[in-house]
């Protein structure tokens, strides 16, 4: 199909992260946007300001009668009533990855992949092109505090898309860029198993269009060579570009902390530039460091990037300080894989070496939970006080014995416990000195303002 001959377009999920970028998108290229969604929130909120149509009813009655494409979230059950409208109408019908691919078939893409780590890097990647004068397009799994949001519409031929693993939904695209944060088992529900869901990522390197290029952290790469995968893929016309501590083309050295951010050195060979964030954690040096490596692809200069990077300004619930005075330090994050809790402690602990640190967890998804509960358990028990929240279930369905008890059974540490959100609020206001994590990927947001009100009321 030729986006061209689309005018109007409705989305069956438009207040997801993902899909509402990609609403933007279709509403800056000029088309009329509708769609549905379960709730309203302040997503949906701000496409409507734009001038989009939104339904929040399940309903057939509110679907426009002049839609040429349909695009939807794998999200979204089977038995949804837009859905089948549409498919029974026989109106062309795409999920979002499959939109994704037709405008990286048309664009120089750069795509950011990897089980963690890949907003930020994707953000960090837009950011450089575009503060050092290349405008590039931007879809974006987060809200980017420097972008204004999960989306932007550049206008060069250059578009940074976050590649997600979910669903094999970046087997769509077509990069002359591709990134690889990590791979790190997640999504087992479907792969199926640790072997599948790393030739996954095989397949999406084999994507690289000729002449192109891989940028990889060194962890990935050891996995992926351990397989024997090189053998195949060294034969491909790409370059490959190592990035880590360790065994890497590209070094990472001294990495070390600073009072409003971190500091770094990016050695390539002989050369060896120095580097300062304003955002914080060692995981964020590593994803800085892939965005340079693409930008240095690009051809943009050291000149650009070192200020650059001193302006970037993070990613809504990535690493977000919230609070930090002389009583209390509270910390917002998107971590819900283990390693992602593994890498937000022990950042923590590097920049507060003092004080307790006390996590308030919610797990996302049964799936994950069941296929990693040991895992979860081993990564919070180093917290100072863990606090559970129920599993957030998102599009799944309860699994028998997999629930927030399970994993608080197999922490190895007296102070734990599991509360609900009201509960957190009453602990909030007696809690001891310290760092306050709130961590997770589902609704444990809406934690965010009520514990900072508690906090500065304690102040007063």
């Amino acid at each position: 199909m030729k986006m061209s001959e689309v005018n109007s377009v409705y989305f069956i999920g438009i207040g997801g992260i993902g899909m509402s970028a990609l609403a933007r998108f279709f509403h800056a290229e000029g088309k009329k946007i509708s769609g549905y969604d379960r709730t309203e929130t302040s997503i949906t909120r701000d496409l409507v300001a734009l001038g989009m149509a939104i339904t929040y009813v399940d309903s057939v009655d509110t679907i426009p009668s002049d839609i040429d494409l349909a695009i939807y979230t794998p999200a979204i059950p089977k038995d949804h009533k837009g859905l089948n409208y549409f498919r029974n109408k026989g109106i062309p019908l795409l999920k979002r990855s499959q939109v994704l691919g037709l405008i990286s078939e048309n664009m120089r893409t750069i795509a950011v992949a990897g089980t963690h780590g890949k907003t930020s890097t994707s953000s960090l990647v837009a950011h450089f092109l575009r503060d050092s004068g290349v405008d590039c397009t931007a879809f974006l799994g987060g809200l980017s505090n420097n972008l204004g949001g999960n989306f932007i519409h550049g206008t060069s031929d250059w578009v940074v898309i976050e590649a997600d693993e979910f669903d094999r939904s970046f087997l769509t695209l077509s990069p002359e860029i591709a990134v690889i944060t990590c791979i790190d088992p997640d999504h087992l529900d479907i792969y199926g198993d640790e072997k599948t869901f790393i030739d996954g990522f095989i397949d999406f390197i084999n994507k690289i269009k000729p002449n192109g290029h891989l940028v990889i952290h060194e962890d990935a790469f050891q996995i992926l060579e351990d397989m024997g995968a090189f053998n195949d893929l060294i034969k491909k016309d790409f370059t490959v570009h190592v990035y880590g501590e360790i065994k890497a083309n590209i070094l990472i050295k001294n990495i070390h902390n600073l009072a409003d951010g971190m500091g770094f050195d990016y050695a390539n060979g002989l050369e060896s530039t120095s580097f300062e964030l304003t955002y914080y954690g060692r995981h964020n040096v590593l994803n800085a460091v892939a965005a340079i490596t693409v930008a240095k692809i690009l051809g943009i200069s050291d000149e650009k990037l070192i200020p650059a990077a001193k302006k970037f300004k993070g990613i809504w619930r990535r690493f977000d300080v919230l609070i930090r005075n002389k009583h209390h330090v509270y910390i917002d994050d998107y971590a819900h894989h283990p390693t992602e809790i593994n890498a937000l402690i022990n950042s923590v602990k590097s920049m507060f070496p003092g004080p307790k640190v006390r996590g308030i967890f919610q797990p996302h998804l049964y799936s994950r939970t069941r296929d990693f509960i040991q895992e979860f358990a081993e990564s919070l028990q180093s917290l100072d006080e863990i606090i559970l929240l129920e599993i957030y279930p998102a599009r799944e369905l309860p699994i028998e014995g997999i629930t927030s008890q399970a994993i608080l059974d197999l922490i190895i540490n007296e102070n734990k416990s599991l509360k609900t959100k009201s509960e957190v609020i009453d602990w909030v206001k007696i809690v001891g000195d310290g760092v306050i994590l709130t961590i997770g990927a589902g609704d444990i947001d809406s934690l965010r303002n009520p514990i900072v009100e508690q906090l500065n009321a304690r102040l007063s």
